[in-house]
């Protein structure tokens, strides 16, 4: 150490010293600014800066080296060998070349590691056949120990800042540039403190030399050719910045947001068009510098915010305390039904970014919505009540045509008047099964179809579901089979109701299209589905089938195969979009299979759960049970004539004493007056309905301490809600209009029987 300091203060010139070191840390760190925005480019560019950056480190080590030996002082005129000097700048060059290449091919800390000690390798070769081409008065004496220890200190330097200090920061890359020009003078100020010159007699120069002052003008101009690259560096960086701001601005002011930034003090620093165009009212007073709050009290003083009114201060506390959090959001109403979302994103130097949006449109498309929405209820909730009150007054006179036209069969008639009365009851029977479909059908959308859990015997439901259409096959010269698998002629939970509506549905569009051949309905054990088993139904027929297109959309809604089926054989096209649609929420599936002319099979498939036969209940203590024959006495409250008229004639069949009235009111007193085993209930009736008579009964026989007295509600109310309300009321069955003969018959006999056996045990 003490050989170097002596050798730099007292055997070289200080201002040449000063200069070579000036000029090395000044071009080597603009050789490594220039090698990093290598590594960020691409293609020629990337090329051509790599090159750059090269030849500038390249004359600043030549010059370093240059500089620093005319101001070495060795009692006499340093020469300089042409040759020889060019060759140790190739070298150089040649070195620091294959560093920056080692760099572009790989940027990781070992490939500059590597890339730093070919560079001071080329440094190393450079400088000693620099020194070679030297012509001094004397023979050149080296100590080998303090070369080593000059040219690995300075590999060392130079690898170790490559490695760990470079980076993409251009602070990381100056000081890699530092290091490596300190490494640069490390390795020429203790390679020439271990030389020394022995005196020699009769030195003569060669013929290509150069003499200190051409020297000196040789480096004059590679200084200023690196001052020259250092100052195109510098333009470079500052036309980038200049390029990628105006970019960025462009990008802000394009922008389909108002976008607006303010500084940690909440004060203004730019903003785009698009900010000034969504606060109109405040454009024109928007300046640089001024605070956030100071634009809110603008708004405030032309009365923008119809929320601040009355609250001013207290508004501007809460919003400026919203915005004091990192990251806000919050719509904001302007006078005139303007709506803007404002978002608030701090920044990590304190600062806001601030994003205002015109959402006016949304909230006029949103309250738009609302209404459509609200209308589409109030639309569908007038439907279910039109549906309701179509089905009341639909099923009304149809309760008539059929309970008459039950009754007249009990009487005497000509072979002509029973053909009549027939074609009557099937007209009556199509009408029934049609409002029932479209009343599903609105039950389904409306979401209101519910499926009830119950036990049922399977194979009595198939065997029923079967004998509806059997007698019709027969008629038509059909053969006729019911297949039931013992595996599932049992007892099964499920809903029997919706299950036989699916299945008689089926049975009758077979026996429907079928002319010649055959019908089958078949129950049997269906495939494994997630561990779990299942229940097949299928319903095979040879009729007039369909081809794979009418397959697609047959079980859409109105769909038959074509407009002549409708014409030939009736039908709304209801019913296999219904079943499908019950089967889906039983938790199955209904599908088909067909060909024209060669029939089809319907297969529907679901869960099999098993359950257990309910146990058989059995009283013998009720006098009715045991055979009492005495008359039944039955209430019957309808302001209907004809249905009042329709329910005598079926109950003039049995042994019952009928009293009608046309209302609830009436049927309360006569309640009151008399003892009835039975009360029939319409439920909509003037004066008093009958859910409030029912009601009214109920508390009158709680208040009087008097026996529970079956209620039934015969009414053409048929929708769920309307028979939940009647349960809800106090009564205890439910009968839809138009109803069976037999049906009401069978209720009115058994229905007292049960309720006297409850109270007897």
């Amino acid at each position: 150490m003490d050989r170097i300091l002596y050798c730099i203060a007292f055997q070289h010139d200080w201002r040449w010293t000063l200069a070579a070191g000036l000029v090395c840390v000044f071009g080597v760190g603009i050789g490594y600014q220039l090698l990093g925005r290598a590594g960020a480019s691409l293609g020629m560019r990337r090329r051509n800066l790599a090159i750059l950056a090269a030849v500038t480190a390249g004359l600043s080590v030549f010059s370093t080296h240059y500089m620093a030996m005319q101001g070495y002082q060795v009692g006499g005129e340093v020469r300089y060998a042409v040759w020889a000097t060019i060759a140790s700048f190739m070298m150089a060059f040649a070195g620091i070349g294959l560093a920056c290449l080692a760099v572009l091919i790989r940027n990781g800390a070992a490939a500059r590691a590597v890339g730093a000690a070919l560079a001071m390798s080329g440094v190393a070769a450079m400088h000693f056949l620099g020194v070679a081409a030297l012509e001094l008065p004397g023979r050149i004496v080296w100590r080998g120990d303090l070369v080593a220890l000059a040219i690995g200190a300075g590999i060392v330097l130079a690898s170790t800042s490559a490695a760990f200090l470079y980076g993409p920061a251009p602070w990381r890359r100056f000081a890699a540039g530092v290091c490596g020009a300190l490494s640069v003078i490390i390795l020429h100020f203790g390679a020439m403190s271990a030389m020394s010159l022995e005196p020699l007699a009769g030195t003569e120069n060669s013929a290509w030399t150069l003499t200190p002052g051409v020297m000196t003008l040789v480096l004059a101009g590679m200084v200023l050719s690196i001052a020259a690259v250092g100052a195109v560096a510098v333009w470079m960086w500052w036309m980038s910045r200049a390029s990628a701001l105006g970019q960025l601005r462009q990008a802000i002011e394009a922008m389909p947001d108002g976008l607006a930034f303010y500084d940690g003090e909440d004060r203004l620093v730019l903003w785009n068009s698009r900010y000034a165009e969504v606060n109109p009212e405040l454009s024109a007073n928007l300046q640089r510098g001024m605070t956030f709050r100071e634009i809110l009290q603008i708004g405030i003083n032309d009365g923008l915010y119809a929320e601040a009114v009355g609250r001013e201060e207290e508004w501007i506390a809460e919003r400026m305390s919203t915005r004091a959090a990192r990251t806000t959001s919050m719509e904001q109403q302007i006078i005139g039904d303007r709506w803007l979302r404002v978002s608030d994103r701090r920044t990590l130097a304190g600062g806001t970014v601030t994003i205002c949006t015109d959402i006016t449109e949304l909230k006029r498309d949103a309250r738009a919505l609302a209404d459509a929405r609200d209308a589409a209820q109030a639309a569908n909730s007038a439907k279910s009540q039109f549906l309701a009150n179509m089905s009341h007054e639909i099923r009304t006179p149809l309760n008539g045509v059929i309970g008459v036209a039950q009754a007249l069969r009990n009487t005497d008639l000509s072979g002509q008047q029973a053909e009549m009365l027939d074609l009557i009851q099937s007209s009556s029977r199509t009408l029934q099964v049609l409002l029932s479909d479209i009343l599903d059908l609105a039950r389904v959308e409306s979401g209101r179809l519910e499926l009830n859990e119950e036990a049922f015997d399977l194979g009595a439901a198939v065997r029923e579901s079967a004998q509806l259409y059997e007698a019709s096959a027969r008629e038509k010269g059909l053969q006729f089979f019911v297949e039931i698998d013992p595996a599932v002629d049992r007892w099964i939970a499920g809903d029997v109701v919706r299950l036989k509506q699916i299945l008689t549905n089926l049975v009758s569009n077979s026996v429907k299209f079928t002319e010649q051949g055959f019908v089958s309905l078949t129950a049997m054990p269906g495939p494994v589905r997630d561990g779990r088993p299942t229940l097949r139904f299928a319903v095979d027929d040879t009729g007039i089938g369909f081809d794979s297109d009418t397959r697609t959309r047959l079980f859409g809604r109105f769909e038959q195969a074509d407009g002549g089926i409708t014409r030939k054989f009736g039908g709304s096209g209801l019913g296999l979009s219904i079943s499908r649609q019950l089967a889906e929420m039983m938790g199955g599936e209904l599908d088909c299979e067909s060909e024209p002319m060669g029939g089809s099979c319907f297969m529907l498939t679901i869960p099999l759960r098993l359950a257990e036969a309910p146990a058989v209940v059995t009283n013998e203590n009720s006098a009715l049970a045991a055979g009492d024959d005495r008359r039944l006495r039955v209430l019957l409250a309808d302001d209907h004539p004809v249905n009042r008229k329709v329910v005598e004639m079926i109950l003039a069949q049995a042994e019952i004493d009928l009293t009608s009235v046309e209302d609830g009111a009436q049927a309360l007193n006569a309640m009151r007056d008399g003892d009835y085993d039975l009360i029939l209930m319409d439920m909509q009736m003037p004066v008093m309905d009958g859910l409030t008579a029912t009601r009214e009964i109920r508390l009158h026989e709680a208040a009087m301490g008097l026996p529970r007295t079956p209620v039934v509600m015969l009414t053409a109310n048929a929708l769920p809600e309307h028979i939940a309300s009647a349960e809800a009321a106090g009564a205890d069955r439910h009968l839809a209009k138009p109803f069976d003969a037999a049906e009401l018959l069978e209720l009115v006999i058994s229905l007292p029987r049960a309720a006297q056996a409850a109270i007897a045990a």
